[in-house]
């Protein structure tokens, strides 16, 4: 059996045994290091195991993702998240579905804070749609305008999407987080028209809102500070050069501890149980980032991803139009495998096709998330979906399948419109001073 077929075998083994719910981290380690034994033998395996996994394991970049993480954790705990949607409510809650834009422009800067699509769901998902079954709004624009909001968690930075991507494919974190500034505010715009264009067309799905005084809007401001002032510092240093991601999440982390700390809201079962989440979830993703490494590594000596850029470089269609068909490929994977998997299970082969088609991988980059973006929302295993479900059982999920389907719409046209204009993207990582 040629080495080739070894790998393409390798991969289909990791596949079926995600569909057959066996860990993704675990899926990801047995495959590759088997594949390994069978083409190299028994020395080149425990090499990578010395080397890959144990350096891999001690980069210090990845300091950076339980410190985005705890930075959420604190945020939410110190009860900013509500004020969020209070505030917008008090803006925006008279427009005829205000309540349901309200909630898209509470997630956005809630995601300013969190890196979260499941933390700003879940937030969401609480304080918002109450709101909204109160005023009787439809219930399939509701859950869809949370669980769409939900998903800028990733796209605006800070964003752990970012930093795995940035670390399997070994470009500059920091120049990720920046490039998802400019599209995370076009999208929030669309999530936004979205909803305006559904009530112009049936103007039943959302009534108006209560009218608030200009002094309640104003002192409802308050509460927004605190964001723009951890946005400011942990973004803004970054993007002026004064650290790098690693020492942001630092930053981050120790500004929002304070913030819950003048607020009065940390107390020790608090601080324990946001110690306890970052924990939980940054062992997830840790595991799942070695094993995309050992995968990586597999993949390169069956050079499997050499096989696969020649086929896509020959198949006669131009480099925008292979870009499209990556795009249309991670759209149907999305529908039926969690966004992380797909993720860093592809990387390995798709990123050789695009360096051979001369693309930017910091475009890229943002093009992946947003492709994520589409799976946390796409039916039937959209994540974002079940997080609203857990949260709101009262909603069915039908209605939320229903909601699901219009926000898909803006994802897809922003795909589009950053496919064919990626300096949208790439002008402010291009303009930012880079911290060595």
């Amino acid at each position: 059996m040629s080495t080739e077929m070894l790998g393409v075998i390798g991969i289909v083994v990791v596949l079926l045994l995600i569909f057959l719910r066996v860990p993704l981290a675990i899926s990801m380690l047995f495959v590759p290091l088997l594949g390994v034994y069978l083409v190299k033998g028994q020395k080149p395996l425990e090499t990578i195991i010395d080397t890959i996994l144990w350096e891999q394991s001690s980069n210090y970049l990845l300091s950076t993702i339980p410190m985005f993480i705890l930075m959420g954790e604190f945020i939410f705990l110190s009860g900013i998240s509500t004020e969020l949607f209070s505030t917008a409510r008090k803006w925006f809650g008279r427009v005829r579905g205000g309540l349901a834009m309200s909630t898209v422009g509470a997630s956005a800067m809630f995601a300013a804070s969190s890196g979260s699509s499941v933390a700003t769901t879940g937030t969401m998902g609480v304080v918002a749609l109450k709101e909204m079954t109160k005023y009787d709004y439809n219930k399939s624009l509701a859950s869809g305008s949370i669980i769409s909001g939900g998903t800028l968690g990733i796209l605006i930075p800070p964003s752990t999407m970012f930093i795995v991507y940035g670390m399997i494919t070994e470009q500059s974190v920091g120049q990720l987080l920046i490039a998802g500034i400019i599209p995370g505010i076009l999208l929030t715009i669309f999530f936004t028209l979205t909803i305006w264009i559904s009530i112009v067309i049936k103007p039943t799905l959302a009534p108006r809102g209560k009218r608030y005084s200009i002094k309640e809007k104003l002192i409802a401001t308050r509460s927004l500070i605190w964001i723009i002032v951890v946005f400011l510092i942990v973004i803004g240093g970054m993007y002026l050069g004064f650290f790098g991601p690693t020492e942001a999440g630092g930053v981050g982390a120790t500004a929002t501890f304070i913030i819950a700390l003048i607020r009065r809201k940390l107390t020790y079962a608090s601080l324990a149980q946001a110690l306890r989440n970052t924990l939980k979830t940054t062992g997830f993703i840790f595991a799942i980032i070695l094993g995309a490494f050992v995968l990586n590594y597999f993949l390169a000596i069956t050079k499997v991803p050499i096989m696969l850029a020649r086929f896509f470089t020959n198949i006669g269609l131009s480099p925008i139009g292979v870009v499209l068909l990556i795009i249309f490929m991670y759209i149907l994977l999305g529908a039926i495998m969690d966004e992380l998997a797909m993720v860093v299970i592809t990387m390995p082969i798709v990123i050789p096709i695009i360096e051979t088609l001369g693309f930017d991988l910091i475009w890229f980059g943002v093009i992946i998330v947003l492709v994520c973006q589409l799976a946390l929302i796409t039916p039937p295993v959209g994540m974002n979906i079940y997080v609203l479900k857990g949260v709101a059982p009262e909603v069915r999920l039908v209605e939320i399948y229903r909601g699901a389907l219009i926000f898909i719409l803006p994802i897809i046209l922003l795909l589009l419109i950053l496919s064919f204009f990626p300096e949208l993207t790439l002008y402010l990582p291009n303009k930012m001073m880079l911290n060595q």
